[in-house]
């Protein structure tokens, strides 16, 4: 229904773009994305049944992989199957519920990945830096705590944000979102009322994510850093810097992905739009697809048993 000015009042149906400026190409654009969210799905699920079935691997370190590996699963899941749906099947049509759904999984994720990363720094910093107290710090209660904090908290920060939009929002200037998926700015921008709240508090979500996580993972490697190269023993060294080269490689990727993604599309005016959403697409799709396969390449326990079942495979 149009309003007087020409604004839609309360649409029940928003448009997604894909990727603005590539549209003739995103199908092609789809199938490396279609490649990696296989691979993630395939690498994560296998992770998972790996910590499963090991008893050895149920300790904290892997308990918290496979927290990160079902996160990943969810996450991807949450975002590719729609971007197929526009880019192959030319489906970009979904209702503002779906649409808010669809955002509020995606960002709640992408939180708790977030929290996840934090505890497994955590972790590696008291199994380094005080191992004695490991087992008794990190029991099975504080795990559980955990994993339940950082859902929480996801759902605590992203839930308002959802209100916020369904309901300040009556009048839309238009039903096109120019993003692939239903991301929070993506829709605050179709608003014809005033957003500056909205904005506000998105920001406020992503520092007090993505900041604080960050600051916390930061000092926790610097003191294990600290911690390590004082060891005597250059073996010891060695096999404490190896338990965290997987770690701080996941971390890298998924805070520079976030960190270039949420600058380039709030302040990167001058950057071309397609830019900014096949960064925003690749901060959602690289972590799930490279987090197994460096974990599986780096872990030993991880990798000598894909080694034991892809060879038992091959003898049957």
């Amino acid at each position: 229904m149009l309003a007087a000015n020409g604004s839609v009042f309360m649409p029940s149906v928003l448009t997604l773009v894909g990727i603005p400026g590539l549209e003739s190409i995103q199908h092609w654009i789809g199938i490396p994305f279609c490649v990696m969210y296989v691979i993630a799905v395939i690498g994560n699920s296998l992770i998972l049944f790996i910590i499963k079935i090991e008893n050895s691997l149920h300790s904290p370190m892997y308990i918290f992989l496979a927290m990160l590996a079902a996160t990943d699963i969810a996450l991807s899941t949450c975002i590719l199957p729609k971007m197929l749906g526009i880019f192959w099947f030319h489906s970009p049509e979904i209702s503002i519920d779906a649409c808010l759904l669809q955002m509020g999984l995606i960002h709640s994720f992408q939180a708790t990945e977030s929290g996840v990363l934090l505890a497994m720094a955590l972790d590696r910093y008291v199994a380094i830096c005080n191992p004695l107290r490991h087992a008794t710090i990190f029991s099975q209660q504080l795990l559980i705590n955990l994993g339940v904090g950082v859902t929480l908290r996801a759902l605590i920060l992203i839930v308002p944000s959802l209100l916020l939009i369904k309901c300040r929002f009556k009048h839309y200037r238009t039903t096109v979102i120019f993003h692939s998926y239903c991301e929070h700015m993506a829709i605050v921008k179709l608003a014809a009322e005033d957003t500056r709240v909205n904005k506000i508090y998105g920001l406020f979500v992503a520092f007090s994510i993505l900041g604080f996580d960050i600051v916390f993972v930061t000092l926790s490697y610097i003191r294990i850093f600290i911690t390590v190269f004082q060891l005597p023993q250059k073996e010891a060294r060695l096999k404490a810097f190896n338990t965290c080269i997987a770690h701080i490689c996941v971390f890298l990727q998924f805070y520079l992905l976030a960190f270039f993604s949420f600058f380039t599309h709030r302040f990167g005016s001058h950057i071309p739009p397609y830019v900014h959403i096949l960064l925003s697409n690749l901060y959602l799709l690289v972590p799930p697809f490279l987090n197994p396969i460096v974990y599986g390449v780096k872990t030993k326990q991880i990798r000598e048993r894909v080694l034991k079942m892809f060879l038992s495979s091959q003898r049957s």
